[in-house]
């Protein structure tokens, strides 16, 4: 379990080192620094066994909350507690010696976190496999590629049998095999009990992992909730190229979780319909299926954007398309007009529960009106496929001799 309560960080920047010295001196009355606040009033209660993603812009304090959870940094005001062995990833490079050979390494980073010779024995050859750096393994760490370091640090890190996982964007230079490895290893730690605590810029991988997520920006926390609501929230912010103060979200409308734009144009309904052109909610595999979207403009608009986004329901993106993409010209819409526009295709989803988000943008992708997850719809089929898409198989077979 981890809590934190009211966390503030205070750096002082000085232009140049010798202002440091000089503003110590006792006959030197002169301020000669700047206060930066990377962290604000923040507080999060995160329960054991529970995985808290952290997202947020470039700048907007994620690293340094980490490095205050795991102690690296003291906060300037506020409390921390943790309950239980804390292993953390925090940057690429932390941790290691980088002469040491990367089986000495794993050796000092299990006795740091309190492991016995003969447990760490124990776990060597299991932090070896996942690794997957072959005979690197004795070779100096200098001469490791990023992606080589990362998956060591990351395989000693979850085999110290942590109670809580630290791990900052680390996973960002793994390859795509080992980002799949992680993702299982994450599930593995999530249902053994261990918490989980992550900063990454994929946001896919918030969704699919995350029981609750949080959004900082400038030092503060915007939001904090579900992963797909707070993604939602984040791609909002970026798509509007402002970053707000928690104050200036627009959710007046319907069920959207989000909505975002400048408003030249507002959508006025989504609608899921079958292939008769009837309003449904629930839908067959292999069906067709139309989804109509109303906008109408408030300001002309040359070239106008409609589309659509079909996420499941982990919030993980399915399938997206929209007018551009399938060469389909608007044409110019004035003041008071109204655009609708159907898209069909083929129902091949699997049997689960789905979200519909729908924007209006301009040619440049620039958003007028976006919706996130405003309508939802079922999808019902009998073979049970895993997965998200139910293609149409046919299957050969003969006996080979």
């Amino acid at each position: 379990m981890v809590v934190a309560q009211n966390l503030s960080k205070l750096f002082r920047l000085y232009h140049r080192p010798s202002d440091r010295l000089f503003e110590a001196l006792p006959f030197r009355s002169s301020r000669r620094h700047t206060d930066f606040w990377a962290l604000k009033d923040i507080s999060l209660h995160v329960q054991r066994g529970e995985t808290f993603s952290i997202i947020g812009p470039n700048g907007s304090g994620k690293s340094t909350l980490l490095q205050i959870l795991c102690g690296v940094l003291t906060p300037t005001s506020g409390r921390v507690a943790v309950r239980g062995r804390i292993a953390a990833l925090l940057e690429l490079g932390a941790g290691f010696n980088p002469e040491f050979t990367g089986r000495e390494n794993v050796y000092l980073n299990g006795e740091i976190m309190g492991l016995a010779r003969a447990e760490i024995d124990a776990s060597f050859c299991s932090i070896e496999a996942f690794a997957g750096i072959g005979e690197f393994i004795d070779r100096p760490v200098k001469e490791y590629s990023s992606g080589m370091y990362v998956r060591l640090a990351f395989s000693t890190a979850i085999h110290v049998r942590p109670d809580v996982l630290v791990v900052d964007e680390a996973l960002a230079v793994g390859d795509a095999i080992f980002s799949n490895r992680c993702v299982r290893k994450f599930e593995e730690l999530k249902a053994a009990g261990v918490t989980v605590i992550f900063v990454s810029h994929d946001l896919s991988l918030v969704k699919r992992l995350s029981d609750r997520a949080m959004l900082m920006a400038h030092g503060n926390s915007i939001a904090e909730g579900t992963p797909s609501d707070v993604v939602n929230r984040y791609i909002g912010m970026v798509h509007e190229r402002n970053l707000i103060d928690g104050h200036g979200s627009r959710r007046e409308l319907g069920a959207a979780s989000f909505r975002h734009g400048d408003s030249a144009s507002r959508i006025l309904d989504v609608s899921v319909m079958d292939g008769a052109g009837n309003p449904t909610h629930v839908l067959e595999t292999g069906a067709p299926m139309r989804v109509r979207v109303r906008a109408q403009f408030h300001r002309a608009v040359s070239e106008p954007v409609i589309g659509i986004l079909l996420r499941n329901r982990l919030g993980t993106d399915v399938f997206g398309t929209n007018t551009r993409c399938e060469g389909v010209r608007l044409g110019n819409f004035g003041e008071g007009e109204i655009a609708e526009v159907d898209f069909a295709f083929d129902c091949l989803l699997s049997r689960q529960t789905y979200t519909l988000t729908a924007a209006t943008q301009y040619w440049d992708g620039m958003s007028q009106d976006w919706l996130d997850d405003v309508v939802s719809f079922s999808v019902v089929e009998r073979k049970g496929v895993a997965g998200v898409a139910c293609f149409s198989t046919s299957i050969e077979w003969r006996r080979a001799s």
